[in-house]
């Protein structure tokens, strides 16, 4: 009986010790994005990773680029289910499931980046946040992508600037400013906007600073307005994390999480700014003319924007009108 006792001790010892292992395995976490990895947003996430994999906290992240593991406007549902634990999306994605997420792609809302900034560290901010916490859903890294526009025979800096043209708009509601200043809209995804301008079927267009360069639209364009100190086209792009799931790490891994992420949105605001140079750069170096929005070109925009793009944001969303004041009160 001594024996079968002594034998029993030691088991039980040794399961405890298992089981202890078991509670210090490595916790892996899946992260997914649409780009490649030569894109920022993909050395945001694999910035996240490597600081926390050198913290050495029993955390891993496992990244899945270029649509590998979901499609781009597929990730959020996921992302609130826990069956996805990270995902750098542009939260716009999911404004058919929350209308107020549609307020991080409005014309005029950003000016700059260091505005951008700002808004991310704002009560908008909170209130976004607040929506995106009853869906079991937090914010790691906060990030803006900016974008420009330009016309295939002029410059577009101001609404006159579009009257009569055919232009196709980054996202829902760059269209109906667009439409409100008097162009006309062809809507068709940034992979095609080269062949458009190819073949007359678009007069000028507004996308994002890395789609103009890498789709190499400098070939087909005449004059090109690059996102500077003003600018109208910004995106909400930022990396977020199912909550449940950071809220089931250890005290130590959510402090080296954290800390990745301060580090890493530090980084993407930098990189934010350097892409938007170097678009600049790429066209002016393609003989393209570089044209400069101004204060009064964004005021005029604005003001067709609150006629088209805000009327129709404030009649979809609940709260909406509370939602843009909070963004248009951050200077």
């Amino acid at each position: 009986m001594i024996r079968k006792f002594r034998v029993g001790i030691l088991g039980a010892a040794m399961a405890a010790f298992v089981g202890a292992g078991a509670a210090q395995a490595d916790v892996e976490l899946k992260l997914s994005h649409q780009w490649s990895t030569s894109d920022v947003r993909h050395k945001v996430a694999q910035m996240v990773a490597d600081e926390v994999a050198a913290a050495d906290v029993g955390l891993t992240i496992t990244i899945f680029p270029s649509k590998s593991l979901y499609k781009p406007r597929e990730q959020y549902r996921p992302l609130t289910r826990g069956q996805l634990d990270m995902a750098v999306l542009p939260l716009a994605y999911a404004g058919g499931q929350r209308p107020a997420y549609n307020l991080t792609l409005m014309p005029g809302l950003v000016r700059n980046h260091d505005h951008a900034a700002r808004l991310s560290d704002s009560p908008f901010m909170d209130a976004l946040e607040e929506i995106m916490a009853e869906d079991d859903v937090m914010v790691l890294v906060h990030g803006y992508l900016a974008g420009g526009f330009a016309g295939k025979d002029k410059c577009i800096t101001g609404p006159d600037d579009v009257a009569g043209m055919q232009m196709r708009a980054a996202g829902k509601s760059f269209e109906q400013m667009l439409a409100g200043a008097g162009a006309s809209i062809a809507s068709m995804p940034s992979s095609e906007i080269y062949s458009a301008l190819q073949t007359g079927v678009l007069d000028g267009a507004n996308t994002s600073s890395s789609s103009f360069v890498s789709y190499r639209l400098y070939e087909q364009l005449a004059c090109f307005t690059p996102a500077g100190d003003v600018a109208l086209w910004f995106m909400y792009q930022p990396l977020l994390m199912n909550k449940s799931t950071f809220d089931g790490l250890s005290q130590e891994q959510k402090d080296a999480l954290m800390a990745a992420a301060e580090k890493a949105e530090a980084f993407y605001l930098d990189e934010a700014k350097a892409a938007d140079a170097a678009a600049t750069q790429v066209f002016r170096d393609a003989g393209v003319e570089i044209a400069t929005m101004t204060e009064e070109d964004f005021a005029a925009w604005r003001e067709i924007a609150k006629g088209s793009s805000y009327a129709s944001f404030i009649e979809e969303t609940p709260d909406g009108q509370k939602l843009l004041d909070l963004a248009l009160e951050v200077e």
